[in-house]
């Protein structure tokens, strides 16, 4: 079986990748397990002075593994909040929703993704390709952000199916453009990404690896510890804006976003029209993700 994350310690960083391509380097339990391992692996050891978090091939992560399983996560993974508050009661019939389920189920996503926000060394993710939908609730908890040119980043599942969980775009965007991008779910180009403070640089797609390797490469002219009290100090900053709480109301929305009658219909139509006709029709009233006019 090949590792759905490789880990690997080299010149002074660690690098994490999600090693999916042939499936888009799409979120399962399984990858999600193995990020979370890979930042508690190089927060221990002492040869590590930054991360990169990347992804295998030509994209950093599409989002959640939907053509899997519509709910966005394995199906063991589900059973396995079947009774998470230890209440015993009576079979649930079809299309029954237990939101305190839902909520603690996709809680535990939001919780190793916050891994990257609690970890005291700087965490650098590289957006090449596409990062769609979940990919979001997943990179904008590192601490710094790199694009390929010719990358897009998205919350796609704004449009139906979803809010993003780990809620950083008011944080790191600001009311205008998290508003701009959040109701309407469009794509956002490298150019654009720049401009509006996304991410810190843009740079060809066939230098994006080596760049941000050396730049977390300079982290080690820096102490440890003076590193983990300014990222902490920031990072407090926006814990009393009210991070924590904003993600309580984005999982338990992505829930209800999930199970409302929009939703199930649109679910069903993987099976009746088949998954990428599907995604097309939500995407090409904006023309944008694979809808977006070819050059």
């Amino acid at each position: 079986m090949t590792e759905p994350v490789l880990y690997v310690e080299r010149d002074d960083i660690a690098i994490i990748s999600i090693n999916r391509p042939h499936k888009k380097n799409t979120l399962t339990d399984a990858v999600i397990q193995g990020i979370a391992d890979g930042i508690d692996r190089a927060t221990k050891s002492p040869d590590v002075c930054a991360i990169v978090l990347r992804g295998e091939g030509d994209t950093f992560t599409a989002g959640y593994d939907l053509a899997a399983s519509p709910s966005g996560s394995d199906a063991d993974e589900q059973r396995r909040w079947s009774t998470p508050y230890g209440a015993k009661g009576p079979e649930p019939r079809e299309g029954a929703w237990d939101p305190v389920r839902d909520w603690q189920f996709m809680g535990n996503n939001v919780k190793r993704f916050m891994k990257i926000w609690e970890c005291p060394k700087p965490v650098l993710g590289e957006v090449k390709g596409w990062a769609i939908g979940g990919a979001t609730d997943l990179v904008m908890c590192c601490d710094l952000l790199y694009m390929a040119s010719d990358a897009h980043i998205g919350y796609a599942p704004s449009r139906i199916y979803g809010t993003p969980t780990t809620m950083m775009w008011v944080y790191r965007l600001g009311l205008e453009h998290a508003k701009q991008f959040i109701l309407t779910g469009r794509a956002i180009d490298a150019d654009t990404a720049y401009r509006i403070g996304l991410v810190s640089h843009v740079c060809p797609p066939d230098e994006l690896g080596a760049f941000i390797e050396e730049e977390a490469r300079r982290f080690r002219h820096i102490p440890a510890n003076q590193l983990a009290l300014n990222k902490l100090l920031i990072n407090q900053a926006f814990e009393n804006m009210g991070l924590r709480t904003s993600q309580l109301l984005g999982t338990f929305f992505d829930g209800i976003t999930r199970h409302t009658e929009e939703a199930r219909q649109w679910v069903e139509g993987f099976s009746e029209k088949g998954f990428r006709e599907v995604i097309r029709e939500r995407d090409a009233p904006w023309q944008d993700y694979g809808e977006r006019p070819r050059e």
